[in-house]
């Protein structure tokens, strides 16, 4: 940004403006000792490699924090990008919030970054830092002892509604799975649930990653809660044992907290209840906050949701109030029957068209939005409670109130999600997500830059990091308004030497006669110079298949394709055999971490531009007119090739070749964009040059 002072920051009142020469030599000597405690520390490490980009990196976040400058930093890998930022947080003396999207990237900082830069500084004081998850992510005392003395409620939120804006991609049973019943449980469901409540009575944290066991969802669901169905710890009878309430005390007292993204948005959407107050918030992994943010400010209503709540509400109301209970679950099996047809598309706006009526949607949802406030009214009577591990299905219940007030709190918040569908402003999408037998009524800000602009930027400082940062970021999550800049330090890689871009300029276009043949026959011959030894991503599940079919006959290695097996088998399975080929899709573009020669050839099959269907791009097309390919789609694109080219190179002795099989990156007046954002790679459009690289490479690598 063209601003080099410190204007717009008059809101901070604790600042030092009391000149900027002052200022500008408070900056340069933070960055100084950033720098000197980087080294310090890296020092220490195996090797003591000093990186120049770690360290330009370091200086630019210290100085950041003392000019209270928003910073938007693009670090390659092998940056080492997280002391790059730590270092500067411990030194600020500032209390700092480390948002990230992976609960990898959670781990390694809590296990061995923050430790190591607590160590390796040397502080005064030692540096007091604590991870906080989700709400639900802990066991909830007040349920164990519910369940402990016979009494059993459902899990109230489902995967859409409340539990999965705090945790890494959900957490919890579906939205349309059958809830536990009190009076029909399994046997293993009730052993699990036992196990459970034993292990609550020894663990220290109550975090479900420290059981020595994985329950399953149903099990875990009846030993905790999720954010709308938490009372509170001043309303809860086992507040203050509450194993959430001391994660939330430890991150209170601490210098750096780790937090998920989705728990960040989760505090927003709150109004700045979930996390404690802070000065600093650091996203990393920030490619992807743009979406995050637009899930976590948004709202998903399910018939699940509305099945759940009329399940954990039958036991407390009075005999007469179950026909109201019957008419709300009714009118959540209307929804889940009215969008089933419309899966993937807008609704609620002016241009709906049949299959279904808007109007019809609208009044269904203006009806369920009135009889979940005549049930809010009709909780507070009383009403009986079945058992579910007590012997006596009728013995008393002395919480009963505190399940009441769960209900109520779920039923209160699908009010509220059901009154801002019906209320949208012009500025937000509803739009139907999901499957036609788990169906999903979403409501998402267009554009998520006036609600950061409004909500956060203006409160503390941010900085964003990430290997790939998107075009127009500034721009797009609406920092433009407030003091910025923008860096990109780049890799210490020698990607010119060790890495090759090919793009298979020959190939016919997509849709010509045979195209699809022709991309076969190009990828068989790369995975034979390759010898395996390959990531083969494609942008749909349909192209994934129909390589691997046409493939796998004639295929000397092992191939082995996403859906197979989990995730993290997968790639165990791919770094153990090294000549293996793995054919995957969208979800194996980023995330995926294998160095070596088991993985020397990245290939993708098509450039990754969105669908032209999806919903909340078409709202965000329509809202950008005539710039909506470069404002919408092109920095999508980009963002995406330059995450899957980006796992080639893992460490300094990595060599391979990325290959795009998709003649426009050679050819398009808009190949520049993409190309900017891919690593400083040699480039080619000759196979040839790709199979003698590739053997070199493998040479070279013994």
């Amino acid at each position: 940004m063209e601003d080099d002072g410190i204007d717009g920051v008059e809101d901070f009142d604790d600042l030092d403006v009391s000149g900027p020469t002052a200022a500008a030599t408070d900056a340069r000597q933070a960055g100084d000792d950033a720098v000197d405690g980087l080294d310090k520390i890296t020092a220490q490490m195996s090797g003591g490699e000093h990186r120049p980009e770690q360290q330009e990196m370091c200086r630019a976040v210290a100085e950041a924090l003392v000019t209270r400058r928003h910073l938007v930093v693009q670090a390659g890998t092998g940056t080492g990008k997280s002391l790059a930022y730590l270092v500067p947080a411990a030194l600020s003396g500032r209390k700092v919030v480390v948002a990230t999207a992976t609960k990898a990237l959670q781990d390694q900082l809590a296990e061995k970054d923050l430790p190591l830069v607590e160590a390796g500084l040397g502080l005064p004081v030692p540096l007091d830092f604590a991870v906080l998850k989700g709400r639900s992510n802990y066991l909830c005392r007040q349920r164990v002892a519910e369940v402990g003395s016979g009494g059993i409620q459902p899990e109230l939120g489902d995967p859409g509604s409340g539990r999965a804006d705090e945790t890494e991609g959900g957490a919890g049973v579906g939205a349309d799975a059958e809830r536990p019943d009190a009076s029909a449980a399994p046997e293993g469901l009730v052993d699990e649930v036992r196990r459970l409540v034993a292990w609550s009575q020894t663990s220290a944290s109550g975090d479900r990653a420290d059981l020595s066991f994985e329950p399953s969802d149903r099990a875990w669901n009846m030993v905790s809660v999720g954010p709308r169905e938490c009372p509170g710890a001043f309303n809860c009878p086992s507040g203050g044992r509450c194993f959430a309430e001391a994660a939330r005390d430890r991150a209170a007292s601490a210098d750096v907290v780790v937090v998920n993204t989705h728990l960040y948005g989760a505090h927003l959407a709150s109004g700045g209840a979930v996390l404690p107050e802070h000065d600093v918030v650091v996203f990393d992994e920030a490619h992807e906050l743009e979406e995050v943010m637009t899930s976590s400010l948004g709202v998903e209503v399910t018939p699940g949701r509305f099945r759940a709540i009329v399940t954990a509400a039958r036991p407390l109301v009075d005999e007469r109030d179950r026909e109201l209970l019957d008419s709300l679950a009714t009118v959540g099996d209307q929804l889940g029957t009215l969008l089933g047809d419309r899966v993937g598309t807008r609704v609620l706006h002016d241009e709906a068209r049949p299959p279904v009526d808007d109007r019809e949607l609208a009044e269904l949802l203006d009806r369920a939005a009135e009889i979940s406030r005549r049930v809010i009214d009709v909780l507070r009577r009383t009403g009986g409670q079945r058992t579910f591990l007590a012997d006596d299905a009728e013995a008393a219940d002395p919480d009963r109130s505190s399940r009441k007030t769960r209900t109520l709190q779920a039923v209160a918040h699908l009010a509220e999600d059901l009154h801002r569908l019906v209320s949208r402003t012009d500025g937000e999408v509803a739009w139907v997500d999901g499957t036609r037998r788990s169906v999903r009524l979403r409501l998402s800000p267009i554009d998520v830059g006036p609600v950061l602009a409004g909500m956060l930027w203006g409160e503390v400082t941010s900085v964003l990091t990430s290997a790939t940062i998107p075009p127009r970021i500034v721009e797009r999550v609406g920092l433009e308004p407030y003091p910025s800049e923008e860096l990109n330090v780049g890799s210490p890689f020698d990607y010119r030497s060790h890495a090759l871009l090919y793009v298979a300029r020959h190939l016919p276009d997509r849709r010509a006669p045979g195209a699809e043949e022709a991309l076969h026959e190009e990828l068989a011959q790369l995975l034979d110079a390759a010898g395996g030894r390959t990531l083969a991503l494609f942008t749909s599940r349909r192209a994934t298949e129909a390589a691997a079919a046409a493939l796998a006959p004639e295929l000397p290695y092992t191939l082995l394709l996403q859906g197979d097996l989990p995730k993290g088998r997968l790639l165990e399975e791919f770094a153990r055999d090294e000549t293996s080929c793995l054919f995957a899709t969208l979800g194996f573009w980023q995330g995926v971490d294998i160095p070596g020669r088991a993985l020397s050839l990245v290939t993708i099959d098509r450039l990754p531009f969105p669908r032209p269907d999806d919903p909340l791009l078409q709202a965000r097309r329509d809202r950008a007119g005539g710039r909506a390919f470069s404002v919408v789609d092109l920095p999508r694109a980009a963002t995406m090739l330059a995450q899957g080219s980006g796992r080639l190179i893992r460490n300094a002795d990595d060599r391979g070749v990325v290959a795009v099989l998709d003649p426009r990156l050679a050819t398009a007046s808009y190949r520049g964009v993409l190309l900017a954002m891919l690593p400083p790679m040699r480039r080619s459009v000759d196979i040839s040059e790709v199979e003698t690289f590739l053997r070199r490479a493998l040479e070279e690598g013994g």
